[in-house]
């Protein structure tokens, strides 16, 4: 049984100190893959420094997240553009809008997340989304992109019923992590209605830790809290989640063709 972490930021910091032992425990778990997301320019050779120490585990994306907006965007689009022409990765992530903390940047985010969808069709590579407090906004920039090939992961979905069946209908996944473990969240109710062959996994470490460890730093060996939880939502056997959503995960990353990239 093989579990895929679809979004980890395990370059971070917070991972230095236990960095190796952190990934024997995702190992130990069923952990087999995990995809890690970029954040802007300061992040990426801290992210291409795990890949290069994991390699059959961890693969990059390239991307700007939306909390990183700022005035200066267009010169950081322009780095990370140039990632993505030196060499493979396997999504354009993590990008999309974020209202949570401030609207100061809101047109800008607009720009970049577009732009960015632009890559993702050029290179004919996945988006990785993150919306906070933006899902109608994320999906009024998507609906005029018409392109087959647009496809991609709404990252640490929580959404209702409702949002799901729009983003499944525009082609793409539903990221499930820890927040599906909180008592009030709602998602377990949402995901009833859900099936499993649109959904995949993820920590979002080390962030969204799942109880029992709420509170504490997520990590990748955690998606299997979220699994089992999700096989409880659904009434299946863990092997079932497992099976399925590792299933999806790699047809969204084209994991053969990144494996043989590399």
């Amino acid at each position: 049984m093989m579990l895929v972490d679809t979004h980890a930021h395990l370059y971070l910091e917070q991972f230095d100190e236990d960095r190796d032992a952190m990934m024997q425990r995702a190992l130990e778990a069923g952990v087999g893959r995990i995809y890690l997301p970029n954040i802007d320019t300061r992040t990426v050779e801290a992210m291409l420094a795990v890949e290069a120490a994991y390699p059959e585990q961890c693969f990059c994306m390239m991307g700007m997240h939306p909390c990183s907006v700022k005035e200066n965007y267009e010169a950081e689009l322009a780095t990370l553009r140039s990632w993505l022409e030196r060499r493979p990765f396997c999504a354009v992530g993590e990008i999309g809008i974020d209202l949570y903390w401030d609207k100061t940047f809101f047109e800008a985010q607009q720009k970049a997340f577009t732009t960015q969808v632009a890559w993702a069709l050029e290179f004919d590579l996945p988006i990785v989304i993150h919306l906070r407090d933006s899902f109608d906004e994320v999906v009024d920039l998507l609906k005029p992109i018409r392109d087959q090939r647009l496809r991609g992961i709404f990252h640490c979905f929580g959404g209702s019923v409702e949002q799901a069946e729009t983003a499944i209908s525009m082609g793409f996944l539903l990221g499930i992590g820890g927040v599906l473990t909180y008592k009030k969240s709602g998602l377990d109710e949402t995901l009833k209605h859900i099936g499993l062959e649109h959904l995949v996994l993820e920590t979002d470490s080390p962030y969204l830790t799942p109880v029992p460890h709420r509170g504490k730093r997520n990590e990748s060996a955690y998606v299997r809290i979220v699994a089992e939880r999700l096989a409880e939502v659904k009434q299946v056997d863990l092997a079932e989640i497992a099976e399925v959503t590792t299933r999806n995960a790699l047809r969204i990353f084209e994991q053969k063709k990144a494996v043989s990239s590399k």
